[in-house]
């Protein structure tokens, strides 16, 4: 049963207006997010009439598109919009991008067809400046989606959803926009700051001859260069300025100007990596220092948008929920967020660890995602059968899906951690993947193995342990316990499954919070000096059927008091 949440009544008929890329924006801006036009029809059916209205972009499985319905392999998602492009937008290419459409689209824009794509969470653009026109404009997508069918990326989703496993979603999840720009302008910016040299460099993808960057603070420039399209990488020199730390979210501004383009973007000093404290422990570093990553583990999934945060506050209420309870960071599992989403992280202050999602065959081995660790026996991942990845073009193609994730996010100050592989779902060649991570990022950690299946190589530990204590190792690694936790209460009211789903239950929310302060003292507080560096806490929400959120699905409830969480968090020091 899907749930309205706390933002329900605040989407309205023209949901999630912001401007979606904040790194890379500028003043064209069409947002063409509303009711638009579908149909759900088997793939042997031909498109006759429309069924009805969906709300994009939110996936037709959810309470908040009006359509709810299920996509399955064998059916076919269709779209269409109209819609008025004013006197004066159009310049001499206009874009017309989609944040995200899973799993294969392909779009006519006046029926005319102007591409497709593939791959259901990253976005893109199509180039429609010969399509385009100032006035009425009708815009037609096409979409079908494979699930668990298909080695693709798809996270938690499957067709036969329970426990960890959630309901599917499919088609249109992210805004849809419209920009148009002049024949050479800004088409990508790559910034990467280096705290040891006092200074951050800016590549500048662009067709313009020559561009200027400039570095502000507070609207004051503090620093400016220019570059070429044969030299397009500058250097901005800075002097006196701030870290960036989750206790100190400083944010420096970017105007780049290239030819009539102009564009504004912003990025942080700071610096990730691992090294041994005074002690000799080996530790996660911020800013040249060890520090203690005190997260929770964030599933992204709302009661009534799914994918979908149903608005901009949404996003901001969970990030500042989690601040609030003294957390630190946040490990952003198994899914890509809304562009928007890392920028309230970046600017509220949260460290993210981001996981590169699932795929692999259609059903994981039990005995290898779940038994066999259990009883502390890990297999080697050149074993593709046992991990569900047999399939060589499969394979491939998760590499390309990781390239395609860190090119998405490379900018993110906040993202501190890459996750290739979570609890051998899809594993394979752990060690020659990360150390491709590693040359694509090398600003970032990486945790090539999050719970189990490890190979013995790389620089962490990385645990999820929820029935049996905590025992830190003698390990020349840093040691994270990337999963823990997972108490859990029903909430009358406020569950979408009979069937709910816990590591432990409890059934008041006094003794989950005596539940929650004993799990730290036994587990936590006392490991940290033996070289526990890292925690993330199982979870934000309750999802679906998991009840073992700090908060309910639909966000009305908060089962535990924040200064209350805060107090407890703040132990979790180096």
């Amino acid at each position: 049963m899907a749930m309205k949440s706390r933002f329900y009544e605040d989407v309205g008929t023209k949901p999630l207006q912001e401007y979606p890329r904040p790194q890379l924006q500028r003043d064209s801006y069409l947002n063409l997010n509303g009711k638009w036009e579908y149909a759900i029809l088997p793939c042997t059916e031909r498109l006759g009439e429309y069924q009805g209205e969906i709300l994009v972009p939110f996936s037709p499985e959810c309470l908040l598109s009006g359509v709810e319905k299920i996509v399955t392999p064998d059916d076919v998602l269709y779209y269409r919009n109209t819609f008025e492009i004013p006197e004066g937008f159009l310049k001499t290419k206009t874009l017309l991008h989609f944040g995200a459409v899973d799993y294969v689209c392909s779009i006519r824009l006046n029926g005319k067809d102007v591409g497709s794509h593939e791959g259901g969470y990253w976005p893109f653009a199509l180039d429609v400046s010969d399509v385009a026109v100032v006035g009425t404009n009708t815009v037609e997508v096409t979409v079908t989606d494979p699930t668990t069918k298909g080695p693709q990326a798809r996270g938690k989703q499957t067709l036969k959803p329970g426990n960890i496993w959630y309901t599917p979603q499919s088609g249109i999840w992210g805004t849809v926009w419209m920009e148009s720009v002049p024949a050479s302008y800004v088409e990508d910016l790559t910034i990467v700051p280096d705290i040891d040299a006092d200074k951050v460099s800016i590549t500048v993808k662009t067709g313009a001859r020559e561009f200027t960057v400039k570095a502000l603070d507070g609207g004051k420039v503090i620093a400016e260069a220019t570059g070429t399209s044969g030299s397009p990488t500058v250097e901005l020199h800075l002097t006196d300025y701030e870290l960036w730390s989750p206790e100190n979210p400083k944010l420096y501004d970017l105007e780049i100007t290239a030819g009539i383009d102009k564009v504004s973007s912003y990025f942080a000093m700071r610096k990730f990596g691992v090294g041994k404290d005074d002690k000799g422990i080996a530790r996660l570093f911020l800013n040249n220092q060890p520090y203690f990553h005190c997260g929770v583990l964030d599933q992204g999934y709302w009661s009534d948008g799914m994918y979908t945060p149903p608005t901009d506050e949404a996003m901001v209420y969970d990030i500042q929920m989690l601040k609030d309870m003294g957390f630190n960071m946040i490990r952003k599992h198994i899914k890509i967020e809304p562009m928007r989403w890392y920028y309230h992280c970046d600017r509220i202050g949260m460290l993210v660890w981001q996981d590169i999602i699932n795929g692999g065959g259609a059903n994981y081995n039990p005995a290898v995602i779940a038994v066999l660790p259990f009883l502390g026996i890990m297999l080697k991942d050149n074993k593709y059968g046992l991990f569900a990845r047999k399939d060589a073009e499969g394979r491939a193609l998760y590499e390309q899906e990781m390239k395609d994730t860190v090119a998405l996010l490379r900018n993110v100050p906040s993202i501190a951690m890459w996750v290739p592989f979570n609890e051998g779902w899809g594993q394979f060649d752990s060690d020659r993947i990360s150390e491709e991570l590693a040359k694509l990022d090398p600003t970032r950690t990486i945790d090539r193995t999050s719970g189990w299946h490890d190979q013995k190589s790389g620089d962490f530990v990385s645990k999820h342990i929820y029935f049996t204590p905590v025992w830190v190792p003698k390990d020349e690694r840093c040691y994270l316990l990337s999963e823990f936790g997972g108490l859990a209460k029903p909430t009358k009211g406020h569950m979408m499954s009979k069937v709910p789903f816990g590591y432990r239950v409890y059934f008041s929310n006094k003794r989950l919070a005596k539940g929650y302060k004993k799990l730290y003292k036994r587990n936590i507080l006392n490991k940290i000096d033996r070289g526990l560096s890292a925690t993330v806490y199982t979870q934000v929400s309750d999802v679906e059927g998991e009840i073992n959120g700090l908060i309910t699905y639909d966000r009305m409830v908060e089962k535990f008091d924040r200064d209350f969480v805060k107090s407890i968090n703040e132990q979790c020091k180096l």
